[in-house]
């Protein structure tokens, strides 16, 4: 069964992945300092741990979620701990300059780790599945098929916005190459400002 208001679902992702949030930072700065290619791999993660965390809310904790906020504060907090390592991370790499010729080594299981960690420990994540993505299936019909087209919808969606993030990162490295440091320092910053913004906000 096609999911009600499937269309509705659609224009409300496309706004939610425009909008600038952790992830999007992240596959910034890992684009900016290790190359588009291997930011693929911080995508990966990112929408691996989307496709976990929808089916966790759908069949398995929604509930659970629900009646027990202080499971969203614990999330929160480990979010914000995982963005500033990484603030600090991209703060302290020892960069020889970007481009073709960068020397700087991150492996794609790291880059990976990246982007689930930092999709996955998300409380926003978890209550706009909670709230918003289970109001688009219908439970008394075919749940898994509906289901299935919502989260390969969801999926799809915040890969490309994420792939579009990184071609801009790209551009702007380019632009900035000749100063890493300073690109560093900045995207540092935008990671310890978001933290900032998740701790006072969520």
């Amino acid at each position: 069964m096609f999911p009600e208001n499937y269309f509705i679902y659609v224009q409300l992702l496309l706004f939610l992945f425009i909008t600038p949030g952790p992830p999007r930072v992240v596959i910034v700065t890992n684009t900016i300092n290790y190359g588009l290619k291997k930011s693929i791999w911080t995508a990966c993660g990112d929408v691996s741990a989307n496709a976990v965390q929808a089916t966790l809310v759908t069949f398995v904790i929604g509930t659970l979620l629900i009646d027990n906020p202080s499971i969203f504060v614990y999330l929160k907090w480990a979010g914000i701990s995982y963005i500033m390592y990484l603030a600090y991370e991209t703060f302290t790499l020892k960069v020889k300059g970007l481009g073709k010729k960068n020397k700087i080594k991150k492996s794609n299981l790291a880059m990976y780790r990246d982007g689930f960690l930092v999709a996955g420990l998300s409380p926003k994540a978890l209550v706009t599945f909670g709230t918003v993505f289970i109001q688009f299936i219908n439970f008394e019909n075919n749940i898994i098929s509906q289901f299935l087209i919502l989260t390969f919808t969801w999926i799809f969606l915040d890969f490309l916005s994420l792939m579009m993030y990184g071609l801009a990162a790209r551009k702007i490295s380019t632009w900035l190459k000749g100063n890493p440091r300073l690109l560093n320092t900045i995207s540092a910053c935008v990671l310890i400002i978001i933290a900032i913004i998740i701790a006072i906000r969520t």
